[in-house]
């Protein structure tokens, strides 16, 4: 089973290789710091007996990609079907 970091690379190299045969100035993608969000909680719903708990996480992991072109192109670019549990956010500057 492949993870949820390799799901992010893959869509993240095939949103550069669709920026490249286009032609564009791409910069990245650059990893940005993982996020771990943790949440523990008792597994007994009334709180007697022995002290269990169970412990969840969940990392997020984000890849920057910088593309210099009009909005029309980035909106083709990233109209591509993506891996599971990926998302893809796009942000554009004035």
């Amino acid at each position: 089973m492949l993870t949820i970091a390799h799901n992010a690379l893959t869509v993240s190299t095939d949103l550069v290789n669709r920026a490249k045969d286009r032609d564009l100035k791409v910069k990245g993608p650059v990893r940005l710091p993982t996020k771990v969000l943790k949440h523990t909680t008792r597994k007994s719903p009334c709180g007697e007996g022995s002290k269990t708990w169970d412990r969840y996480e969940m990392r997020i992991h984000k890849r920057l990609i910088d593309l210099n072109s009009s909005a029309d192109v980035v909106k083709q670019i990233t109209s591509i079907s993506l891996e599971p549990g990926v998302e893809v956010e796009v942000t554009i500057a004035a």
